[in-house]
C-alpha cells in the first residue's frame, strides 16, 4: 500500500503563507462524519469544524464551515451569500469542484477560491480543526489566521 504523501495542498498554502498550524492524524480508515472525528480526537463538538459546499441557481459556489454538531441554515447561508437560494453541492460533483473527497474537503487548497463563511462562534475559540486536505487528517488553526488566505466571513449560519 502506498504511503499517504506528507502534505497535503491545504498545508503546503498555510507554509507558503507562514501561518502556523498543527496536523492532528487519525485512521484513513475511521470516521467521516464530523462528530464522530471530534471523539476521535478528542476534542469538543465546537472546536472541530465541518466543511460544507454549496451551489445557487446560478451555479455560483459558496463554502460554509460550522461546528461538528450544528445544522447549516440553508436560509441563513442564502442571505449571508447574498442569493435567494442555496442548496448543497451534490456529492459526485464535490471532488470535481475543489480536489477534496467527502470526509476530507479542506476550506484551504481548493481548485478555486470560494466565498467562504465561517460560523461565529469560531472566534470564541482560541483555535480550531478543519480538514487537512484528505480523509485522516485534521488541521488546527487560530480561526483568524485563516483570513490571510481565504475570502472569509464569520457570520451566523447554523439552525
Amino acid at each position: 500500500m502506498a504511503k499517504k504523501p506528507s502534505k497535503t495542498n491545504a498545508m503546503r498554502i498555510l507554509d507558503s503563507s507562514k501561518i502556523r498550524y498543527t496536523v492532528r492524524e487519525y485512521p484513513e480508515d475511521g470516521p467521516i462524519a464530523a462528530v464522530d472525528v471530534a471523539a476521535w480526537l478528542g476534542q469538543p463538538m465546537e472546536r472541530l469544524f465541518k466543511t460544507l459546499v454549496t451551489t445557487d441557481l446560478n451555479k455560483g459556489y459558496y463554502v460554509f464551515c460550522l461546528p461538528a454538531d450544528r445544522e447549516l441554515d440553508l436560509k441563513k447561508a442564502a442571505q449571508t451569500a447574498g442569493v435567494k437560494k442555496i442548496e448543497m453541492l451534490k456529492q459526485k460533483d464535490l471532488l470535481g469542484l475543489t480536489g477534496y473527497v467527502h470526509g476530507g474537503c479542506s476550506p484551504v487548497g481548493m481548485k478555486k477560491v470560494f466565498p467562504t463563511f465561517m460560523d461565529e462562534s469560531a472566534l470564541t475559540q482560541e483555535t480550531v480543526y478543519v480538514s487537512g486536505g484528505r480523509i485522516g487528517t485534521q488541521i488546527e488553526i487560530v480561526p483568524q489566521d485563516l483570513e490571510k488566505i481565504l475570502p472569509i466571513r464569520f457570520v451566523s449560519i447554523t439552525k
